[in-house]
């Protein structure tokens, strides 16, 4: 072999290139052709030094991370007819690179992840690796781990003991670079990953370490540990006061009661409700184990994982997390809940008034949503109440923070436990510190919300309020007369300021809205879009509706007229014939007018016409 190729350990071959290109064997069959897998791809140049490994050819290619370094030749591979495998968060910086060069912020920009560190152009991805499992890629077994730090949504991959760990490690105790690690100003999201991930991989069984720089570790475990402190004394470095972050990981629950848990270590509180089983239920499961959100809310900017799991079986005796149930859809919320499926093999029960949301995202023009579709495993009627395991759960009716929500009424260890979600804070003091009420307009926010919010919990009148983003907070009369005023008080403040004594704009003053928000159609085919009108007028009214389409495009001839009963809605369907030429993000309206109220183009929607086959 010449000096660009070593066998690192048996059957797995080092290519000097942009970065070290990792060459898996498979098992030899007698007679056939020899095979293997890369990890990671450099140049491409792997291609041309295959026969020095007795390599015939290469069947898949697994990529650790997005960076430009191990990314570059991938369009040699898709040449070559091999499929490409890639990191579940980073998939939209490989098939979908070229959008993200078009739309990423480069002026006033505070987003200092290495994302412009990507392809040039972008390459088809055969699929997603599955983190936390194994899978057979060309006869060679790969297990995956997350191993966020040099980038949100890096892995690394685990063939027999060895482990193929990206740009998470250089050497003992150091790491290729640091600027890749700082993701926003003055913050340490990415060093305290680096922190997490070194003490999760030191609990593999390993037998050594394969960096895309620098020289194999045959320590593994104490190169690891090297880095892990390191690191931390980086990340109080730069802080006005320490950050135990391997304390984080190795203690993330606060026990709230002997048999409910809530985990600090998440971006939004989850709660662990312990059944004396083993098993448990989670409400809420977004972003575990989160040191912090960037400046930026693209796929590969938001990270999903299980790390807090370990702890939850070693400190409580956790068998399986049956259950999740989100409080509403919200992606900080939701995001690793499908993750907790797929590993876990948890079910998502959801509230039916949350369920489409979940299931079909941008169906609705809501922020805060996932990206992709979270179907329910169960779905529960409002006002229902479920048995799991030892409890009895009941499902009430939340609008407020956003009017797709749901609190969850239980008993435990003696006390009547009310999870609300991000309803309102917690934190108020009889005259001391106001109760901040945490309604978002975009979210469906309606005026009288959190007068019925304030009335449900005088009827339930629970001991402890559990919320996503404040500490629990144990209830009394006079914490309960306080969100009684609050309530009361912004239904007058709604009243003050708005014409609602003539006109019900209602609290977002959107009078029609149009479903699906966001669509796809094939070019020349036919959408469907849906208008609700709502009529803000105590009296009936006719509302007349006028689609409004770009050239190109096709429509029925004439307006759409509509009876509305006083303050009631109707619903017109829209059909309409799409251009031929595709193009992404086409603006579709309607221009409305209700009674003598003439709003204009009040609503919108976007469509991405496609060449062909949908979205």
């Amino acid at each position: 072999m010449s000096s660009d190729v070593t066998e690192v350990v048996p059957g797995v071959f080092r290519v000097a290139d942009t970065c070290h290109v990792y060459v898996a064997a498979a098992p030899a069959q007698a007679g056939e052709e020899r095979t293997g897998i890369a990890i990671d791809f450099g140049s491409g140049r792997v291609l041309d030094l295959l026969p020095e490994m007795g390599i015939d050819r290469l069947t898949h290619v697994l990529m650790t991370h997005h960076h430009r370094d191990q990314a570059q030749g991938l369009a040699r591979a898709v040449g070559a007819g091999i499929p490409i495998h890639v990191p579940p968060v980073e998939r939209d910086l490989f098939e979908k690179v070229g959008e993200m060069w078009a739309g990423r912020q480069i002026s006033n920009d505070y987003d200092l992840r290495d994302d412009r560190f990507s392809l040039l152009d972008p390459v088809p991805v055969a699929g997603v690796v599955p983190e936390y499992r194994t899978a057979t890629y060309g006869g060679v077994q790969v297990r995956v781990l997350p191993t966020p730090g040099h980038t949100p949504g890096s892995v690394t991959y685990v063939v027999g003991k060895a482990a193929f760990t990206g740009d998470l490690i250089y050497a003992p105790g150091k790491v290729w670079s640091l600027a890749a690690t700082q993701w926003s100003y003055t913050e340490n999201e990415g060093p305290a990953m680096v922190i997490l991930s070194s003490e999760l991989l030191q609990r593999e069984e390993l037998e050594v370490l394969l960096p895309s720089h620098g020289e194999p570790m045959t320590d593994p475990h104490d190169a690891l540990r090297q880095l892990s402190q390191s690191m931390q004394r980086y990340v109080n470095f730069r802080r006005p006061h320490p950050w135990d972050v391997r304390g984080l990981l190795h203690n993330p629950f606060v026990e709230v009661t002997s048999h409910l848990l809530m985990n600090r270590s998440a971006n939004s509180h989850s709660y662990v409700l312990l059944s004396d089983s083993g098993a448990a239920m989670v409400f809420d499961f977004g972003y575990d184990m989160s040191t912090g959100l960037v400046h930026n809310t693209s796929r590969a900017a938001r990270r999903p994982w299980l790390a807090s799991l370990p702890a939850l079986r070693e400190h409580y005796g956790v068998t399986s997390i049956e259950v999740a149930l989100p409080t509403h859809y919200h992606d900080d919320h939701v995001a690793g809940m499908p993750l907790l499926r797929d590993v876990e093999g948890t079910q998502i029960w959801t509230p039916s008034h949350m369920a489409p949301i979940l299931a079909t995202p941008l169906h609705h023009d809501l922020p805060c949503q996932w990206f992709d579709p979270i179907p329910s495993d169960r779905v529960l009627e409002l006002g229902e109440t479920v048995r799991w395991r030892e409890y009895e759960i009941t499902v009430h009716d939340l609008p407020g923070h956003t009017l797709f929500a749901a609190a969850y009424e239980f008993q435990v260890d003696g006390h009547r436990v009310l999870v609300t979600g991000d309803q309102q804070d917690g934190m108020g003091i009889p005259g001391e510190r106001q109760e901040s009420l945490n309604f978002q307009y975009k979210n469906r926010f309606r005026i009288e919300d959190y007068r019925k919010s304030a009335a449900l919990y005088r009827r339930l009148r629970p001991d402890l309020m559990v919320s996503g983003h404040w500490r629990p907070r144990w209830v009394d009369d006079d914490y309960l007369h306080m969100l009684t005023e609050r309530g009361e008080e912004l239904v007058a403040l709604h009243y003050d300021l708005l014409p609602l004594d003539h006109l019900d704009l209602g609290a977002d003053g959107v009078l029609c809205r149009l479903t699906p928000y966001y669509a796809s159609v094939p070019a020349g085919g036919e959408l469907v879009l849906t208008a609700t009108v709502r009529n803000p007028f105590p009296d009936k009214v006719v509302a007349t509706i006028e689609p409004v389409v770009p050239p190109g495009w096709q429509r029925e001839q004439g307006s759409l007229t509509l009876r509305l009963p006083g303050g009631g809605m109707e619903q017109v369907h829209l059909r309409l014939g799409a251009d031929v030429v595709p193009r992404r993000r086409v603006r579709l309206a309607v221009d409305v007018t209700i009674g003598d109220l003439r709003l204009g183009q009040h609503a919108e929607a976007l469509v991405d016409v496609v060449g062909e086959g949908p979205r």
